[in-house]
């Protein structure tokens, strides 16, 4: 997927980002600010239902916003919202906005810096395993979605949808290097809604990396 095609200086180039997955910004949540791990499979267990993850997805594009602003938003009632709205709080994944504090209502946010990390397969119970499975496959319809509008969309975007696919001959070393060279991109050009000059746009950013044979 490239608007440039498949650019080969010897080993071929850069491949395509994701933001998210198992490493990365949860759903779009900003990464500015400190870095902070999350692996408990219990939180991640939290981000495993699709209206949490289109929560997240709107206070990362929108900004804070409180559970009756999101209840019309996503088309959902209140009381669906504030229960979905604890259990992110719990995971860890969204926060209190400390600037409202005498409001009525809670006023939610993406918290910044996390990197969220599944602990390894063999770490994980066959119930922590097909919860993760369960995300993914929500992930996966999302980006089967996203690979559709790039298809038919890029060419009228006027640069705003870029893309490259690549190849390169690596050790397993050198591809944990390379996803953590891209996380420190996206910490790099990480901004939230709130810190978005006029002409910015929420873009989402997609990067995977598997072995060719």
């Amino acid at each position: 997927m490239s608007d440039e095609g498949e650019r080969t200086p010897g080993p071929e180039a850069a491949p395509e980002a994701e933001a998210g997955a198992e490493a990365g910004a949860e759903a779009g949540a900003d990464l500015g600010g400190e870095r902070r791990t999350v692996s408990d499979p219990a939180a991640l267990k939290a981000l495993a239902h699709p209206l949490r993850l289109k929560i997240l997805r709107r206070l990362a594009v929108s900004g804070p916003a409180t559970s009756t602003t999101l209840a019309a938003a996503l088309g959902e009632n209140t009381g669906t919202l504030s229960y979905h709205l604890r259990r992110l709080e719990r995971g860890g994944f969204i926060e209190d906005v400390p600037e409202r504090p005498n409001s009525r209502e809670r006023w939610w946010r993406a918290v910044r810096g996390l990197d969220v990390r599944r602990p390894a397969q063999d770490e994980m119970t066959d119930g922590e395993r097909a919860v993760a499975g369960a995300l993914d496959r929500m992930r996966l319809d999302e980006d089967i979605e996203l690979a559709r509008r790039f298809t038919e969309e890029q060419a009228e975007s006027d640069g705003w949808m870029r893309g490259s696919r690549s190849l390169s001959h690596l050790t397993k070393e050198e591809v944990t290097a390379f996803h953590d060279a891209y996380l420190d991109l996206l910490t790099r050009f990480a901004r939230g809604p709130e810190d978005a000059p006029p002409d910015a746009k929420p873009v989402l950013l997609r990067w995977f990396a598997l072995p060719a044979e």
